[in-house]
Protein backbone atom coordinates (compact mmCIF):
# COMPACT_ATOMS: atom_id res chain seq x y z
CA UNK A 1 0.00 0.00 0.00
CA UNK A 2 1.01 3.80 -0.23
CA UNK A 3 0.78 6.15 2.46
CA UNK A 4 2.07 9.96 2.45
CA UNK A 5 4.81 10.17 5.28
CA UNK A 6 7.23 12.73 6.38
CA UNK A 7 11.04 12.40 7.92
CA UNK A 8 11.34 16.13 9.21
CA UNK A 9 9.11 18.95 10.41
CA UNK A 10 8.55 21.43 8.04
CA UNK A 11 6.04 22.96 5.07
CA UNK A 12 3.76 20.22 4.01
CA UNK A 13 4.72 20.40 0.52
CA UNK A 14 8.28 20.15 0.89
CA UNK A 15 8.19 17.25 3.43
CA UNK A 16 5.35 14.69 2.42
CA UNK A 17 6.11 12.25 0.29
CA UNK A 18 4.16 9.39 -1.29
CA UNK A 19 5.96 6.24 -0.76
CA UNK A 20 5.61 2.33 -0.47
CA UNK A 21 4.57 0.81 2.75
CA UNK A 22 3.19 -2.11 4.95
CA UNK A 23 -0.05 -2.67 6.76
CA UNK A 24 0.65 -4.69 10.10
CA UNK A 25 -1.30 -7.45 10.59
CA UNK A 26 -4.05 -6.68 13.22
CA UNK A 27 -3.25 -8.17 16.16
CA UNK A 28 -6.10 -8.59 19.23
CA UNK A 29 -9.20 -6.20 18.65
CA UNK A 30 -7.24 -4.20 16.23
CA UNK A 31 -8.47 -3.91 12.64
CA UNK A 32 -6.49 -3.69 9.03
CA UNK A 33 -9.31 -1.40 7.00
CA UNK A 34 -9.11 -0.06 3.84
CA UNK A 35 -9.36 3.76 3.09
CA UNK A 36 -12.13 4.86 1.02
CA UNK A 37 -12.28 8.89 2.15
CA UNK A 38 -10.16 11.02 3.75
CA UNK A 39 -11.41 14.34 6.08
CA UNK A 40 -8.54 16.99 6.14
CA UNK A 41 -8.47 18.95 9.28
CA UNK A 42 -6.29 22.01 9.66
CA UNK A 43 -3.90 20.38 12.99
CA UNK A 44 -3.07 17.96 10.50
CA UNK A 45 -1.01 21.00 8.75
CA UNK A 46 0.43 21.82 11.82
CA UNK A 47 1.51 18.31 12.87
CA UNK A 48 3.61 18.02 9.76
CA UNK A 49 5.02 21.69 10.58
CA UNK A 50 5.59 20.63 14.28
CA UNK A 51 3.36 23.06 15.51
CA UNK A 52 0.96 21.09 17.12
CA UNK A 53 0.54 20.39 20.67
CA UNK A 54 1.82 16.72 20.47
CA UNK A 55 4.76 15.63 18.16
CA UNK A 56 4.88 12.20 16.15
CA UNK A 57 7.92 10.08 16.17
CA UNK A 58 9.38 10.76 12.44
CA UNK A 59 9.17 9.36 10.10
CA UNK A 60 5.45 9.51 10.55
CA UNK A 61 2.22 9.58 8.31
CA UNK A 62 -0.75 12.08 9.15
CA UNK A 63 -3.94 12.12 9.18
CA UNK A 64 -6.28 12.42 11.77
CA UNK A 65 -9.72 10.83 10.52
CA UNK A 66 -11.45 9.18 7.38
CA UNK A 67 -13.35 5.92 7.02
CA UNK A 68 -12.90 2.54 5.54
CA UNK A 69 -13.67 -0.94 4.89
CA UNK A 70 -12.74 -3.39 7.65
CA UNK A 71 -10.57 -5.82 5.57
CA UNK A 72 -9.24 -8.10 8.22
CA UNK A 73 -10.08 -8.07 11.89
CA UNK A 74 -8.17 -9.40 14.63
CA UNK A 75 -8.92 -11.60 17.38
CA UNK A 76 -11.62 -10.47 19.77
CA UNK A 77 -12.51 -7.52 17.94
CA UNK A 78 -16.18 -6.01 17.60
CA UNK A 79 -15.77 -5.58 14.18
CA UNK A 80 -16.14 -7.69 11.49
CA UNK A 81 -14.85 -7.82 7.25
CA UNK A 82 -16.91 -5.53 4.92
CA UNK A 83 -18.17 -3.38 7.39
CA UNK A 84 -17.77 0.09 7.35
CA UNK A 85 -15.79 2.36 9.77
CA UNK A 86 -15.09 5.84 11.22
CA UNK A 87 -11.36 5.79 11.61
CA UNK A 88 -9.33 8.33 13.87
CA UNK A 89 -6.18 9.02 15.71
CA UNK A 90 -3.78 11.30 16.14
CA UNK A 91 -1.80 10.78 12.77
CA UNK A 92 -1.81 7.64 10.14
CA UNK A 93 -4.58 8.40 7.92
CA UNK A 94 -3.15 9.59 4.98
CA UNK A 95 -2.51 6.23 4.05
CA UNK A 96 -4.44 3.20 1.70
CA UNK A 97 -4.61 0.92 4.29
CA UNK A 98 -4.58 1.38 8.35
CA UNK A 99 -4.27 -1.09 11.24
CA UNK A 100 -6.52 0.41 14.43
CA UNK A 101 -7.37 -0.26 17.43
CA UNK A 102 -11.16 -0.94 17.95
CA UNK A 103 -10.67 1.60 20.46
CA UNK A 104 -10.58 4.19 17.60
CA UNK A 105 -12.93 2.76 14.92
CA UNK A 106 -16.34 3.64 14.97
CA UNK A 107 -19.24 2.62 12.98
CA UNK A 108 -20.62 4.23 9.88
CA UNK A 109 -24.46 5.06 10.54
CA UNK A 110 -26.79 3.43 7.41
CA UNK A 111 -27.71 5.61 4.61
CA UNK A 112 -24.53 8.24 5.31
CA UNK A 113 -22.06 8.44 1.94
CA UNK A 114 -18.09 7.64 2.44
CA UNK A 115 -17.68 11.47 1.86
CA UNK A 116 -20.20 11.86 4.78
CA UNK A 117 -18.41 9.36 6.99
CA UNK A 118 -14.78 11.04 6.28
CA UNK A 119 -16.50 14.63 7.87
CA UNK A 120 -18.52 13.30 10.56
CA UNK A 121 -16.56 12.83 13.49
CA UNK A 122 -13.71 15.23 14.19
CA UNK A 123 -16.14 18.04 14.16
CA UNK A 124 -19.25 17.17 14.90
CA UNK A 125 -17.61 15.33 17.83
CA UNK A 126 -16.18 18.65 18.69
CA UNK A 127 -19.01 20.97 18.47
CA UNK A 128 -21.27 18.70 20.67
CA UNK A 129 -18.70 18.07 23.61
CA UNK A 130 -18.30 22.07 23.06
CA UNK A 131 -21.49 23.38 22.94
CA UNK A 132 -23.50 20.85 25.69
CA UNK A 133 -21.07 19.87 27.82
CA UNK A 134 -18.15 22.34 27.96
CA UNK A 135 -20.03 25.31 27.01
CA UNK A 136 -23.66 24.26 28.74
CA UNK A 137 -25.86 25.60 25.61
CA UNK A 138 -29.52 26.02 26.66
CA UNK A 139 -32.77 26.31 24.48
CA UNK A 140 -33.42 29.66 23.87
CA UNK A 141 -30.09 31.26 24.45
CA UNK A 142 -27.91 32.91 21.54
CA UNK A 143 -24.96 31.26 20.14
CA UNK A 144 -22.47 33.24 18.30
CA UNK A 145 -20.36 30.67 15.48
CA UNK A 146 -17.03 32.02 14.30
CA UNK A 147 -16.02 30.18 10.91
CA UNK A 148 -19.33 29.22 10.41
CA UNK A 149 -18.46 28.30 6.64
CA UNK A 150 -15.81 25.80 8.17
CA UNK A 151 -16.20 22.42 8.77
CA UNK A 152 -16.58 22.62 12.73
CA UNK A 153 -17.99 25.93 12.03
CA UNK A 154 -20.72 24.17 10.36
CA UNK A 155 -21.16 21.69 12.59
CA UNK A 156 -21.40 24.11 15.67
CA UNK A 157 -24.48 25.48 13.35
CA UNK A 158 -26.60 22.80 12.77
CA UNK A 159 -25.90 21.40 16.33
CA UNK A 160 -26.75 24.58 17.82
CA UNK A 161 -30.32 25.00 16.23
CA UNK A 162 -30.70 21.46 17.41
CA UNK A 163 -29.92 22.15 21.09
CA UNK A 164 -32.65 25.03 20.49
CA UNK A 165 -30.20 28.44 20.51
CA UNK A 166 -30.38 31.32 18.39
CA UNK A 167 -27.59 31.44 16.37
CA UNK A 168 -25.60 33.96 14.46
CA UNK A 169 -22.82 33.09 12.32
CA UNK A 170 -19.64 34.82 10.73
CA UNK A 171 -17.85 34.36 7.41
CA UNK A 172 -16.16 35.81 4.72
CA UNK A 173 -17.93 36.59 1.55
CA UNK A 174 -21.00 36.20 0.39
CA UNK A 175 -20.24 32.39 -0.68
CA UNK A 176 -19.47 31.47 2.72
CA UNK A 177 -22.47 33.07 4.23
CA UNK A 178 -24.92 31.56 2.16
CA UNK A 179 -23.01 28.45 3.07
CA UNK A 180 -23.83 29.19 7.06
CA UNK A 181 -27.74 30.50 6.11
CA UNK A 182 -28.04 26.75 5.01
CA UNK A 183 -26.84 25.34 7.75
CA UNK A 184 -29.75 27.00 9.65
CA UNK A 185 -28.14 30.52 11.27
CA UNK A 186 -30.49 32.64 11.83
CA UNK A 187 -28.39 35.72 11.01
CA UNK A 188 -24.82 36.02 9.14
CA UNK A 189 -22.31 38.29 9.52
CA UNK A 190 -19.80 38.70 6.41
CA UNK A 191 -16.16 39.57 8.20
CA UNK A 192 -15.31 41.17 4.43
CA UNK A 193 -18.09 44.01 4.57
CA UNK A 194 -19.45 44.25 8.08
CA UNK A 195 -18.31 45.21 12.03
CA UNK A 196 -19.54 41.69 13.48
CA UNK A 197 -19.36 43.94 17.18
CA UNK A 198 -21.74 46.45 15.87
CA UNK A 199 -23.75 43.89 14.21
CA UNK A 200 -23.88 41.54 17.02
CA UNK A 201 -25.15 44.30 19.36
CA UNK A 202 -27.90 45.21 17.55
CA UNK A 203 -29.04 41.77 16.84
CA UNK A 204 -28.87 41.37 20.41
CA UNK A 205 -30.73 44.54 21.38
CA UNK A 206 -27.01 45.61 23.21
CA UNK A 207 -27.28 42.15 25.73
CA UNK A 208 -24.50 40.27 23.73
CA UNK A 209 -24.39 36.47 23.47
CA UNK A 210 -24.77 33.61 25.33
CA UNK A 211 -22.02 31.54 23.77
CA UNK A 212 -19.54 31.98 21.61
CA UNK A 213 -17.88 28.97 19.60
CA UNK A 214 -14.38 30.28 18.32
CA UNK A 215 -12.36 27.77 16.09
CA UNK A 216 -10.34 31.24 15.20
CA UNK A 217 -9.01 32.82 17.85
CA UNK A 218 -6.64 35.76 16.92
CA UNK A 219 -8.16 39.28 15.83
CA UNK A 220 -11.81 37.84 16.29
CA UNK A 221 -11.07 36.30 20.16
CA UNK A 222 -10.09 39.61 20.97
CA UNK A 223 -13.73 41.35 19.61
CA UNK A 224 -15.17 38.43 21.11
CA UNK A 225 -15.15 39.82 24.81
CA UNK A 226 -16.91 42.54 23.56
CA UNK A 227 -20.22 41.08 23.35
CA UNK A 228 -20.56 38.71 25.98
CA UNK A 229 -23.78 38.91 27.46
CA UNK A 230 -24.44 38.26 31.46
CA UNK A 231 -22.52 34.90 32.44
CA UNK A 232 -21.60 33.94 28.86
CA UNK A 233 -19.22 31.24 27.89
CA UNK A 234 -16.45 32.15 25.01
CA UNK A 235 -15.42 28.45 23.65
CA UNK A 236 -11.62 28.14 23.04
CA UNK A 237 -11.43 25.66 20.04
CA UNK A 238 -8.88 26.38 17.83
CA UNK A 239 -6.68 29.23 15.90
CA UNK A 240 -6.77 28.92 12.56
CA UNK A 241 -5.89 32.24 12.34
CA UNK A 242 -2.38 31.23 13.76
CA UNK A 243 -2.75 33.90 16.57
CA UNK A 244 -3.08 32.50 20.16
CA UNK A 245 -5.14 35.10 22.33
CA UNK A 246 -4.55 36.67 25.71
CA UNK A 247 -7.03 37.19 28.06
CA UNK A 248 -7.62 40.63 29.77
CA UNK A 249 -9.54 39.05 32.45
CA UNK A 250 -11.03 42.18 33.34
CA UNK A 251 -13.85 41.75 30.89
CA UNK A 252 -14.56 38.52 31.94
CA UNK A 253 -14.70 39.72 35.76
CA UNK A 254 -17.66 42.71 34.45
CA UNK A 255 -19.09 40.64 32.75
CA UNK A 256 -19.26 36.80 35.17
CA UNK A 257 -18.20 35.11 32.18
CA UNK A 258 -15.91 32.38 31.31
CA UNK A 259 -13.42 31.66 28.71
CA UNK A 260 -13.59 27.82 28.17
CA UNK A 261 -11.29 25.66 26.35
CA UNK A 262 -12.18 22.52 24.21
CA UNK A 263 -9.61 19.81 23.61
CA UNK A 264 -11.83 17.26 22.51
CA UNK A 265 -8.75 14.58 21.31
CA UNK A 266 -8.41 14.34 25.79
CA UNK A 267 -12.11 12.53 25.60
CA UNK A 268 -10.70 9.84 23.29
CA UNK A 269 -8.07 8.80 26.35
CA UNK A 270 -9.40 9.71 29.65
CA UNK A 271 -12.90 9.22 29.15
CA UNK A 272 -13.96 7.17 25.89
CA UNK A 273 -17.17 6.10 26.69
CA UNK A 274 -18.42 9.78 26.09
CA UNK A 275 -17.30 9.39 22.87
CA UNK A 276 -19.43 6.52 22.09
CA UNK A 277 -22.18 8.34 23.78
CA UNK A 278 -21.75 10.99 21.63
CA UNK A 279 -21.19 8.97 18.52
CA UNK A 280 -24.48 7.27 19.19
CA UNK A 281 -26.90 10.28 19.91
CA UNK A 282 -25.47 12.50 16.83
CA UNK A 283 -25.89 8.85 13.91
CA UNK A 284 -29.52 9.04 15.67
CA UNK A 285 -29.68 12.60 14.54
CA UNK A 286 -28.32 12.20 10.73
CA UNK A 287 -30.85 9.91 10.74
CA UNK A 288 -33.54 11.25 11.36
CA UNK A 289 -32.25 14.48 8.66
CA UNK A 290 -30.98 17.26 12.08
CA UNK A 291 -27.52 16.77 10.64
CA UNK A 292 -25.67 17.08 7.42
CA UNK A 293 -22.28 16.97 6.64
CA UNK A 294 -21.23 20.21 4.26
CA UNK A 295 -18.58 18.95 1.79
CA UNK A 296 -16.30 21.31 -0.22
CA UNK A 297 -17.37 21.50 -4.09
CA UNK A 298 -14.37 19.49 -5.03
CA UNK A 299 -12.98 15.92 -4.04
CA UNK A 300 -9.23 14.90 -4.56
CA UNK A 301 -7.86 11.93 -5.33
CA UNK A 302 -5.17 10.33 -3.19
CA UNK A 303 -2.23 11.15 -5.25
CA UNK A 304 -3.07 15.23 -4.79
CA UNK A 305 -3.54 15.00 -1.58
CA UNK A 306 -1.06 17.66 -0.88
CA UNK A 307 -3.31 19.72 -3.36
CA UNK A 308 -6.11 19.17 -1.13
CA UNK A 309 -4.43 20.38 1.78
CA UNK A 310 -3.73 23.61 -0.39
CA UNK A 311 -6.93 24.30 -0.87
CA UNK A 312 -7.81 24.27 2.88
CA UNK A 313 -5.19 26.09 4.21
CA UNK A 314 -6.22 29.01 1.21
CA UNK A 315 -9.25 29.43 3.69
CA UNK A 316 -11.10 29.43 0.35
CA UNK A 317 -12.67 25.80 1.19
CA UNK A 318 -16.29 26.09 3.00
CA UNK A 319 -17.34 22.48 5.14
CA UNK A 320 -14.90 19.49 4.88
CA UNK A 321 -12.21 19.04 1.92
CA UNK A 322 -12.16 15.07 1.03
CA UNK A 323 -9.55 12.84 -0.35
CA UNK A 324 -11.19 9.61 -2.01
CA UNK A 325 -8.25 7.05 -1.85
Amino acid sequence: MRAWRFDRFGPYREVLHLVNAVTAPPEAQECRVRMRAIGLNFPDVLLVEGKYQLKPELPATPGMEGMGEVVEAGPGSRYRPGQRVLVNLLNGTFAEEVTVSDAFLLPVPDGMSDGQAAAFHVTYQTSHLALLHRGQLKAGETLLVHGGAGGVGTAAIQLGRAFGAKVIATATGALKCQVAKRCGADETIDLSTEDFVARVKTLTGGRGVDVVYDPVGGELFDKSLKVLALESRLLVIGFTSGTIPSVPVNRLLLKNASVVGVQWGTYKFQQPARIVAMHEELCARFAAGRLSPVLYETTFPFERLPDALGVLMSRQAYGKVIVTV
